[in-house]
C-alpha cells in the first residue's frame, strides 16, 4: 500500500538554476536520474572514500567511510521512498549527496575550520555540500556546479527542517536560486533525513563491535537493542553469538524502517496532505519514527555518544586530527604559494573571500591527502593507531 503519489516530488516539473540545451528531454533519463548521475560522477562524491566516518583514516579495510556510509543511506532511503510510493530517484540522490560537504577527518575537521574561519563566518558541512554542488564542482562549460534541480539543492539545504539562521554559504546559494528556506522540505528530503539516522545508528554498531570498543552485553542494556537481541538468538539457538552481531544490526534497521514507514503514513493520513505544496505547508515533520521508536532511538544515541563516539580512543584521535588541520589551514593562511597552483590562480586579494577560499582547498581533502600535506608542509605527524 503506497501513499498518495501527489505527494511525490515529480521530475516533470523540476527546474534548474541555469536552462540546459534540450532541457530533460535528451535520452531516458528524467531529471532526477540526472541528478542522482550528476552526484555518483563528482570529484567531490568519490573523494568520500577516504573520509572519516567514524574512525579517522581506519586501517582496516572492513570499516565504514563516508562514500560506504552514503551508499547505505541511499539503500535504506530507497526502500522507505518505495513503500511510501515516493520519488525513489530522488531521495537516492540526496542520500548519496548529503555528506558531500564534510571535511577530513569528520566532525574534528570542521571543528577545526569553523575555528580558522570564524572571522570569516565559520564552516558548516551542511551548507558546504551546497556550496559544493553550486560551485567548487564545475565539471561543465556552460555553468558553475553541477546544475542540480531546485528539488534536490532544497533538499539538501533542509532535509533537517526549515533553517532559520542560515550560514553564510548557504545564503549564497539561496541568494542566487531561493530555496524557501523557512518552508519543510519534501518528503523525499525528510526520508533522506531519516535514512541517515537508521544508518549511522546501526551500521556504527557493526563497526563499534568489531573494533571491539563496544561490548554486546553493556549494548544490550539499550532496550531497543535487548529486545531485538533476544529476538535474534531465539531465532538462531544454536549459532554462536559472534555470528549473530551483524544479524541484530539487521533486525534494528528492519525495525526502524517499519516504524517509520507506519509512522509517515498514519502522520499523512492524520493531516490530509494531498499535494507536495501540502508537505511543505504542513508546519511539521511528516517522514519519521514513532514515539516510541523515537525515545528509544535517544537512548540508543546517548549509549554511542558515552560509549563510541566520545571514548577516550575516540576523543584521543580526534584531538590529534583537530589539531594536524588547523595547522595544515594556518600553513596555507600564512603562504598561500603553497596552494597548487589552480588555487593560487583564483586566490581572492581580501578577506572574507581569502579565507574561504582556503577553507574549500582544505575542506575537500582526503584524510590521508590531509596527512601527507602536513607531512610536507608543517611536518611528521602520527595518529593513535587506527582500527
Amino acid at each position: 500500500m503506497t501513499v498518495l503519489a501527489s505527494i511525490a516530488a515529480d521530475p516533470a516539473t523540476a527546474r534548474r538554476r541555469h536552462p540546459e540545451p534540450g532541457g530533460e528531454t535528451r535520452g531516458p533519463r528524467d531529471a532526477f536520474q540526472r541528478d542522482r548521475d550528476r552526484i555518483v560522477h563528482a570529484i567531490a562524491f568519490r573523494r568520500l572514500r577516504h573520509k572519516t566516518q567514524v574512525f579517522v583514516a581506519p586501517d582496516g579495510d572492513h570499516f565504514r567511510v563516508r562514500l560506504t556510509h552514503s551508499i547505505e543511506v541511499a539503500q535504506i532511503g530507497r526502500t522507505i521512498a518505495r513503500a511510501l510510493g515516493l520519488n525513489e530517484d530522488l531521495t537516492e540522490a540526496l542520500c548519496l549527496a548529503h555528506d558531500i560537504g564534510h571535511p577530513p577527518f569528520g566532525h574534528a575537521g570542521e571543528d577545526a575550520l569553523q575555528a580558522a574561519t570564524a572571522h570569516a563566518g565559520g564552516f558548516d558541512h551542511n551548507a558546504h555540500t551546497l556550496r559544493v554542488l553550486t560551485t567548487l564542482e564545475s565539471p561543465y562549460p556552460r555553468w558553475p556546479g553541477l546544475n542540480l534541480s531546485w528539488d534536490m539543492l532544497e533538499g539538501l539545504a533542509k532535509h533537517n527542517g526549515p533553517v532559520a539562521d542560515a550560514p553564510w554559504a548557504l545564503r549564497a546559494v539561496d541568494a542566487d536560486f531561493p530555496l524557501a528556506l523557512g518552508a519543510w522540505p519534501s518528503l523525499e528530503a525528510q526520508v533522506a533525513a531519516i535514512a541517515d539516522d537508521i544508518a549511522y545508528d546501526n551500521h556504527d554498531i557493526d563497526d563499534g563491535l568489531r573494533a571491539g570498543i563496544l561490548d554486546l552485553d553493556a549494548l544490550c542494556g539499550v532496550p531497543l537493542v535487548a529486545a531485538r537481541w533476544a529476538a535474534v538468538c531465539a531465532r538462531h539457538p544454536q549459532v554462536p553469538h559472534d555470528r549473530l552481531k551483524r544479524e541484530l544490526v539487521r533486525d534494528q534497521i528492519g525495525a526502524m524502517v517499519n516504524d517509520v514507514i507506519d509512522e509517515t503514513r498514519c502522520r499523512i493520513a492524520a493531516t490530509g496532505v494531498e499535494t507536495v505544496a501540502d508537505v511543505r505547508a504542513a508546519g511539521r515533520q511528516l517522514a519519521g519514527f514513532s514515539d516510541s521508536m523515537a525515545a528509544d532511538e535517544r537512548v540508543l544515541k546517548r549509549f554511542m555518544y558515552a560509549t563510541l563516539y566520545h571514548s577516550p580512543s575516540q576523543i584521543e584521535v580526534a584531538e590529534q586530527a583537530r589539531g594536524l588541520l588547523a595547522r595544515l589551514f594556518a600553513a596555507y593562511a600564512d603562504d598561500p604559494s603553497r596552494l597548487p597552483p589552480e588555487w593560487r590562480a583564483t586566490l581572492p586579494d581580501a578577506d572574507p573571500d581569502r579565507t574561504r577560499h582556503i577553507a574549500d582547498f582544505v575542506a575537500g581533502m582526503t584524510d590521508r591527502y590531509a596527512i601527507a600535506r602536513h607531512r610536507e608542509l608543517v611536518g611528521a605527524v602520527t595518529l593513535p593507531e587506527g582500527f
